[in-house]
């Protein structure tokens, strides 16, 4: 990965083994404390220690964190990209899939046995600023455009905003594999790869036919009943909009309340800490889906209905102007205590998807799966909405349960559009 410090080392064939054998120990070194604890929270000075350098040693090699940062960022979505260019070799789109999804289960079992170092979670990657941001924001729009290249190519604008829907969330899913296969034995990954592909490739359900986008009331979120609630819901969406994009040490206080025209001392109104507000923020999020899960089981009849309606209305809610939801990477600059607390909420929430995914076998409408994967995939499709628009300009509440939630149900390649036109919808 090339040094920042052009001006100091401009040609690399100029490269020392020793150089680069210390540049690679530094990037792996500073991959595990920035995911430990953010791009903004590492230090150079901790990272220096780790790797047996003096701070000021450190910056022979990068100038400053913004450097490293970029440096660890660039490293690890070149490797990334590497997956899904071997991928992208297969003729069929269901095995450029299943190839991405068990190539990076296999980098995954690698760093987990040692065999190869860290790579940085993409978690905070707005936080960079400047020509970093510019450089790494280009990579990682290369990485997208290389996924979404594994998927069937459309002519047509619905079908291009479907594509690129399908490749966010792929590309979601796939990342997102590191909060959960550690679960499992690193020479178990690649079964739990093959079954997460065939989840993707064939969908949940038994028959796509059954997928269904309205119909059931609609769930919503109970709005600010009183003026003295309307400021703290504001803060706490304002918090969780600034947090998903900044990383949780950049979401200052002070860019919080500028974003509602309100001084800082407002906020001291509501909240003692900017830790408690972001505590808050994980409790509004998980109360959000655990009251859309809760009605669906009240309101649907099955499993797989009660599937549907709960994660087809929390992918509604993101994209409405009550949302989003607080990105759950964002828990890991919590202190570790609050972290746990925050894993364990989610841990609750996404078993409960499992809950309806069993009862929808049971019942005969999902497919015999591995229902503690499809469980974490849809929790995870769920929370990557957040990012949706970004990703695919000009999608909606209701196109991004078709064109985004419907193809985990029925297939990522599924090509069935009888469940496109949705019953008319009724709120309860």
């Amino acid at each position: 990965m090339p040094s920042e410090r052009s001006t100091r080392r401009s040609d690399p064939a100029r490269y020392t083994q020793k150089y680069l054998k210390r540049r690679e120990a530094i990037i792996g070194t500073s991959a595990r404390l920035f995911n430990r604890d953010g791009l903004k929270g590492a230090t150079l000075a901790e990272i220096a220690a780790d790797v047996g350098l003096l701070t000021h040693s450190i910056t022979y090699y990068y100038r400053r964190k913004e450097d490293l940062a970029a440096a660890c960022l660039l490293a690890a979505i070149e490797t990334t990209k590497t997956v899904v260019l071997d991928a992208a070799r297969e003729s069929r789109p269901e095995d450029r899939i299943r190839s991405y999804v068990c190539g990076y289960a296999n980098l995954l079992a690698e760093i987990a046995t040692g065999t190869r170092d860290e790579l940085v979670f993409f978690n905070d990657i707005r936080a960079l600023t400047g020509s970093h941001a510019r450089r790494v924001f280009d990579a990682y729009n290369d990485l997208f455009r290389s996924v979404r290249s594994l998927l069937p190519r459309s002519e047509s604008a619905e079908d291009r905003l479907s594509r690129n829907a399908r490749a966010h969330l792929l590309l979601s899913l796939v990342n997102m594999m590191r909060a959960w296969i550690s679960r499992y034995e690193p020479s178990d990954y690649r079964p739990a790869a093959e079954r997460m592909s065939a989840i993707l490739i064939d969908g949940l359900a038994r028959s796509p036919k059954s997928w269904r986008e309205g119909g059931a009331p609609e769930l919503g979120w109970p709005r600010a009943a009183t003026a003295r609630d309307v400021v703290p819901e504001a803060f706490l969406r304002a918090a969780t909009m600034m947090v998903n994009e900044q990383g949780y040490r950049g979401a200052s206080l002070e860019r919080i309340a500028s974003s509602l025209n309100l001084t800082k001392g407002s906020f001291y109104h509501h909240y003692t800490s900017k830790d408690e507000l972001i505590l808050a923020c994980f409790e509004r999020t998980f109360d959000v889906v655990r009251r859309m899960q809760s009605l669906a089981i009240e309101r649907s009849p099955s499993g797989w209905a009660r599937l549907c309606t709960s994660a087809r209305e929390l992918v509604r809610f993101q994209l409405s102007d009550q949302g989003p939801l607080l990105r759950i990477t964002a828990w890991g600059a919590l202190p570790l205590g609050r972290r746990k607390d925050a894993q364990a909420g989610l841990n609750r929430l996404t078993e409960r998807f499992g809950r309806f995914i069993v009862e929808g076998m049971e019942q005969g409408q999902v497919r015999t799966l591995d229902a503690s994967i499809a469980a974490q995939l849809v929790s995870t499709m769920v929370n990557a909405a957040s990012e949706l628009q970004r990703w695919a300009p000009g999608i909606t509440p209701e196109t991004a349960v078709r064109l985004y939630a419907r193809p985990l149900f029925t297939g990522l390649l599924s090509t069935d559009n009888s469940a496109n036109s949705p019953a008319p919808r009724t709120r309860a």
